[in-house]
């Protein structure tokens, strides 16, 4: 499930809708997938320390709890792309969105741990439809002329759905008495917390309904009357649209359906390429990002800060990612995505060492010395910022113009499962390597931040300015 890749139709690239607006509202109503994939990865962020409470478990189950949403996700970003070349882009969403909403009602209303567990996994499912659909279908149907800019609606939901969940978890924990298993509406808070997706994935399952389909998936399935209907809708009246829909069935003809088999040769199992790809993934998920987002006031909580300052800072922290994204989306095609992945390299390492410095200290009455607990959380922010103006964004799109033509998908495909995989095994440690030195732990994460330095010198190729046929 592509975009078409060759030249367009004479006319197309500098096409203009005839209403713009309506454009926008298709490609952000799309982009609502991308709000949900950050809101369910971070909103239980606020529930940690409250499911190890109610449910009296240590550190590894609790960790497996947090993390064992991420084996759905890996499952449904596999099944994604066949599910909507079979039933079309709409439906997959459709079907994402009720994920949606029975995972947020099972997770704000689970028996045992047992099915909160199987809750995080449907909803993981979800996420992993929402993250192959929105970019596909946001490609598809956006003009040539604005396709790079209704594409990054995707990224910057994310990180918007990141920071209105650490805001309403915050609002919440206030709510209930700052704390999180406080009554509310007759629930414990973390589960109002859980329970509150509901609202945001059913504005989702909404919006579906008022989104056209998939030019592209319509013409595969012989509907090139409609087709032609939204690609004058979406690309304007201007457009030479029987010269559009051939193009597009000549691309669909011509794509070589990459398998696993494609990705094998070399010296170690894979094509070099495609360990590089790999790479990219694993270091930027090791760095450990995503215990920024997942227990972010859990960390907060085990070196004395109050629950309702963690669950604070964490919003403030989310605020700093989109900043940092907003920044790799100005400079990612003016600079180069290899200087940007280096000077955030750089920055994190900064970051991630001056967090393992402070957190080496002993706490004295429950807490942080005061300087050593200011330099913790200004070094947190400066990591998160680092990460979001560089790894954060150039990853994805090095994954999306490295590969040669011929293995793309596949390889692609490849990489992001071994993204998950990475953060995974990110998430499930994280608990118990703090328990053991939460020092050594960002000595750990510092090591594979400044390990990606030489390995981006070394290993990966500049694709600033250069067509994807270039690849290779």
């Amino acid at each position: 499930m592509t975009s078409t890749a060759q030249a367009p139709t004479p006319g197309a690239g500098t096409a203009h809708p005839d209403h713009l607006g309506h454009v926008i509202f298709i490609a952000a109503a799309a982009a609502m997938g991308g709000f949900l994939f950050g809101y369910d990865s971070s909103v239980i962020n606020g529930a940690v320390e409250a499911i190890r409470d109610r449910y009296d478990i240590g550190s590894a189950a609790l960790a497996q709890v947090i993390a064992i949403a991420l084996i759905g996700c890996a499952i449904g970003a596999a099944t994604a792309g066949r599910i909507a070349d079979r039933i079309g882009r709409i439906r997959c969403m459709q079907i994402a969105a009720v994920l949606f909403t029975v995972s947020a009602i099972g997770s704000a209303l689970p028996f045992a741990l047992w099915d909160l567990a199987l809750w995080r996994i449907i909803g993981g499912f979800a996420i992993g439809m929402a993250s192959v659909i929105g970019p596909a279908y946001i490609a598809e149907v956006a003009p040539p002329a604005y396709r790079g800019r209704l594409g990054s609606f995707q990224q910057a939901a994310i990180v918007v759905g990141i920071a209105v969940s650490q805001l309403v978890n915050w609002g919440l924990l206030n709510a209930a008495g700052g704390d999180q298993r406080g009554k509310l509406m007759g629930l414990e808070a973390w589960q109002v917390m859980l329970g509150v997706m509901v609202v945001p994935a059913v504005l989702y399952g909404l919006l579906s309904f008022a989104i056209p389909e998939s030019p592209r998936f319509l013409i595969s399935v012989g509907r090139r009357d409609r087709a032609r209907e939204i690609l004058a809708e979406v690309e304007g009246k201007g457009t030479d649209l029987d010269a559009r829909v051939a193009e597009i069935e000549t691309a669909m003809k011509r794509e070589h359906k990459s398998s696993f088999k494609d990705l094998l040769g070399g010296g170690f199992f894979f094509k070099p390429i495609v360990w590089i790809g790999i790479g990219l993934s694993v270091f930027q998920q090791f760095v450990g990002i995503n215990v920024a987002f997942y227990y972010s006031s859990t960390l907060w909580q085990s070196v004395g800060v109050d629950p309702t300052d963690s669950f604070f800072y964490s919003f403030t922290t989310s605020i700093i990612n989109i900043i940092g994204t907003v920044i790799a989306m100005i400079f990612v095609d003016r600079i180069g995505r290899k200087p940007l992945a280096l000077i955030g390299s750089a920055g994190m390492v900064i970051g991630l060492a001056l967090e393992a410095w402070a957190f080496s200290f002993h706490l004295v009455d429950g807490k942080l010395p005061a300087t050593q607990g200011w330099v913790a959380l200004i070094a947190a922010h400066v990591f998160v910022l680092f990460f979001a103006l560089s790894w954060g964004v150039v990853v994805w799109v090095f994954l999306g113009e490295m590969f040669p033509n011929r293995i793309r998908a596949a390889a692609l495909g490849v990489a992001a499962c071994a993204q998950w995989i990475a953060n995974w095994a990110i998430t499930a440690s994280f608990p118990s390597l703090a328990d053991w030195n939460l020092s050594g732990t960002y000595v750990i994460y510092t090591i594979f931040a400044a390990l990606s330095i030489p390995f981006v010198l070394k290993f990966v190729k500049e694709t600033k300015g250069k067509a994807l046929e270039e690849m290779g």
